[in-house]
């Protein structure tokens, strides 16, 4: 919902990734090291620092502020050259103490690559799973679905269910908190990922209350500020946001440019870690699901989650030098 990997390479190539994003796009975000000129940037250090963690409102439940999505960076074969790097993300991801891992039925590959890996490193009690009921009608082709995601997962539950775009989403929300009371669920939530639905999420949220929403966001995507952070802090409902890198788009804004000076104030080193310092800098903002298959880079995402966040004269900095 990538040139850090995953940063698209060309124009063309974008534009054609764009067309396809319909059902994929919920957790996919294309990232990118620091760029700072064209000179290559070392290997992140180790990371190191506590990451910030923020409540579920409707439970009180902690969460850390940044997690990972899988879309594009998990949809992989069983190659060896495919899967080490994915290891080692997941590695450092639990590692630092992250847990929140968005996924889809619909993102290809990505639940049984990643409920293998999941299982191979044994550590699924660490971790706070979310998938989605996505492009299914009806009860039970919503039911036949989540019972496969379980099995490619690898486990009996997960702790968020979502339906995803908005797809069928009376019948198949009914069906998440029927599963809710199961036990095969802790939360439910309601996704998409682009502004031109906001106004259509935003009043499902009042009429549904999910649990969670989760909504794109970044400094040139600030839609979700008119409506969605407010009716979430109201009502009492978490907020992941996808898309925080803007598909590569701020990436390619900055390309050349070196990281600001007042970054230190908030112990940014990268454009990375500016932009998910300010994509949870928004109070009603719970956790970013910023994806990535490069170890590197997962280290430098994580890093946004340590430390001073924002202040309004910050973000509106970070916002100037985009435009």
């Amino acid at each position: 919902m990538s040139s850090r990997r995953d940063f698209i390479s060309s124009s063309a190539l974008s534009i054609a990734a764009v067309a396809l994003m319909p059902l994929a796009a919920c957790s996919q975000d294309t990232t990118s090291a620091s760029i700072t000129g064209t000179a290559a940037k070392p290997a992140p250090k180790p990371f190191s620092g506590t990451l910030l963690k923020r409540a579920i409102p409707s439970s009180g439940e902690q969460i850390p502020v940044i997690g990972m999505g899988t879309s594009g960076s998990f949809e992989v074969g069983d190659d060896a050259a495919s899967r080490d790097p994915l290891r080692e993300v997941l590695k450092r991801f639990v590692a630092a103490g992250a847990t929140v891992i968005d996924t889809a039925p619909t993102y290809g590959t990505a639940e049984p690559v990643l409920g293998a890996l999941i299982a191979e490193a044994g550590v699924r009690d660490k971790l706070f799973l979310a998938t989605k009921l996505s492009g299914v009608t009806g009860h039970n082709e919503g039911l036949k679905q989540f019972n496969q995601s379980l099995n490619d997962l690898k486990t009996d539950k997960v702790e968020l269910l979502q339906v995803h775009n908005l797809g069928d989403t009376e019948t198949q929300l009914a069906l998440a908190r029927e599963l809710k009371q199961q036990g095969k669920t802790k939360y439910v939530g309601l996704t998409h990922y682009v502004e031109s639905a906001q106004d259509e999420l935003a009043d499902l949220m009042q009429k549904l209350k999910p649990d969670f929403v989760q909504i794109n966001y970044s400094p040139i995507a600030r839609g979700a500020e008119k409506r969605i952070f407010p009716l979430a802090q109201d009502l009492g409902i978490a907020v992941m946001i996808n898309r925080a890198f803007a598909d590569g788009k701020l990436f390619a804004q900055v390309k050349g440019k070196p990281v600001p000076d007042w970054a230190k104030e908030v112990g940014a080193d990268s454009w990375a870690q500016l932009f998910l310092k300010y994509a949870i800098s928004p109070p009603a903002v719970t956790v970013v699901i910023p994806a990535t298959s490069k170890p590197d880079n997962q280290t430098d995402n994580l890093k946004g989650g340590v430390g001073a966040l924002l202040d309004d004269k910050q973000r509106a900095t970070l916002v100037a030098a985009l435009s």
